[in-house]
């Protein structure tokens, strides 16, 4: 008998787990996807081109709201938990209500998920969301590329558009962001890359990412997974790095499936050691030392640049985030927040008052988010609300802390700088003698 199957998903592992589980194996029918965390994503399929022979029709996605009806209608056998970077309470509390409803609650592992590469293989995960992966993956990438190799980046997916289209996409221009219609969401995440010289591929069927990444056409001699949430990576690492976060001291012992991104770890960088008090520096390191206590602990900070401190002294400021950092992430400060107290701003404008559309809506889920406004664009929509709301707030000037130039997608009516800020080792070891071993390990 065939075990009826639902997936527990936010757009990203589930797909990867239907994928590498699921998709061909005739010992289950997965009848639905339920979806949450992205807008709009609920009430699509996830489509016949990419589900295979099985599934002609493809396979509906509703909303996770709907779990129990589902599960009765649809005489769902087994329930997959496919997201990541939620508290372990709501993991469990999730599990609660699948069993509850009469089904199995399953969690897949590395081993029916990782795919192997025919390339040596760096990760980079985290604990949390916002710890700081792309600023560790960057750095390694430069590491990498001054050795003269051709470092291959594939990132955690994001497909929120035409997923058929999204199978397999590979950015290597600024331009090609353009092209693909990324999100706000995905060019935080692309562009850092491309603006430095190397490949990022992305998409939804990630086998045929990593092969397509293995043969790129300007060469590939090692891929570096960058990973998203704290979500453990889809390819078999022979290198892992997992970042923590001082500033959210504890929660690599709470949220999933942060801890397993760390247990797995061979590198642990403690980022942000610069803005971050020594008892919770401490409490991080003992918790590595704990769970991980074979992994090479690398000290960090993330020295921040500012285009244009004469726009923060002494103005009022509305302080733009990355959004996931703030939603799901649930951090409180950001690089931008660091730069506006750092430079003397006057104060903080709260952009409550002001927020219309969509990003009401976001307050409205994550009312923690404080006075800090997220830079939310899963759609055009998001976007003019997200430039609506910055040109109404009643304020001095704005302190833009995305990854990326926020002023090349919205129009923004008031003074403006934007926060840098990278990945600085701190001593020894650092990350100069980890990827030196790794390249003599591999020959490279």
């Amino acid at each position: 008998m065939k075990k009826n199957v639902l997936i527990i998903g936010a757009a990203g592992r589930d797909f990867h787990n239907f994928n590498t589980y699921y998709r061909g194996n005739e010992l289950y029918d997965v009848v639905a996807f339920t979806a949450a965390q992205i807008p709009d994503i609920d009430g699509r399929k996830y489509p016949k081109e990419l589900a295979g022979d099985l599934y002609p029709q493809g396979i509906p996605i509703f909303a996770e709201d709907e779990l129990e009806r589902l599960i009765k209608d649809l005489k769902v056998d087994d329930c997959v938990f496919s997201y990541s970077d939620v508290p372990y309470q709501r993991v469990m509390a999730m599990s609660a209500r699948v069993n509850a409803a009469g089904a199995n609650f399953i969690l897949l592992g590395p081993k029916d998920t990782m795919i192997k590469s025919t390339k040596p293989v760096i990760s980079v995960g985290a604990v949390r969301t916002g710890c700081g992966k792309s600023q560790t993956s960057r750095r390694i990438i430069e590491l990498l590329m001054a050795k003269g190799l051709k470092v291959v980046a594939v990132r955690h997916p994001m497909p929120y558009g035409d997923l058929v289209a999204q199978k397999v996409q590979r950015f290597a221009t600024v331009e090609d962001l353009k092209f693909h219609k990324c999100t706000i969401e995905e060019m935080e995440e692309y562009e850092p890359h491309v603006v430095r010289g190397n490949v990022i591929y992305a998409g939804v069927d990630y086998e045929a990412i990593l092969r397509a990444a293995e043969n790129d056409p300007d060469g590939c001699d090692v891929v570096l997974w960058d990973g998203g949430n704290n979500d453990f990576p889809f390819f078999k690492p022979d290198l892992s790095v997992t970042v923590v976060d001082p500033h959210r001291p504890g929660h690599e012992l709470s949220y999933y499936p942060g801890e397993v991104t760390l247990r797995m770890a061979d590198v642990a960088v403690i980022n942000k050691m610069d803005s971050a008090s020594p008892e919770a520096i401490q409490i991080v390191r003992e918790n590595i030392a704990k769970i991980a206590p074979n992994a090479i602990v690398v000290d960090g900070a993330s020295p921040l640049k500012v285009d244009d401190p004469s726009v923060i002294k002494g103005k009022r400021v509305l302080v733009v985030e990355d959004g996931p950092t703030l939603t799901h992430g649930e951090m409180k400060i950001g690089a931008g927040t660091v730069a506006a107290q750092k430079f003397g701003a006057a104060e903080l404008v709260d952009p409550r008052p002001y927020t219309v559309g969509k990003l009401s809506e976001t307050f409205a889920i994550y009312p923690n988010i404080g006075q800090l406004l997220p830079a939310m664009g899963y759609s055009e929509q998001q976007l003019q609300d997200l430039e609506t709301t910055i040109n109404s707030t009643d304020c001095d000037s704005v302190v833009i802390g995305t990854p990326i130039d926020l002023q090349r997608i919205v129009k923004i009516n008031k003074p403006a700088t934007r926060v840098y800020y990278d990945l600085q080792e701190i001593g020894q070891p650092d990350l100069v003698g980890v990827i030196e071993d790794f390249v003599q390990k591999h020959k490279l």
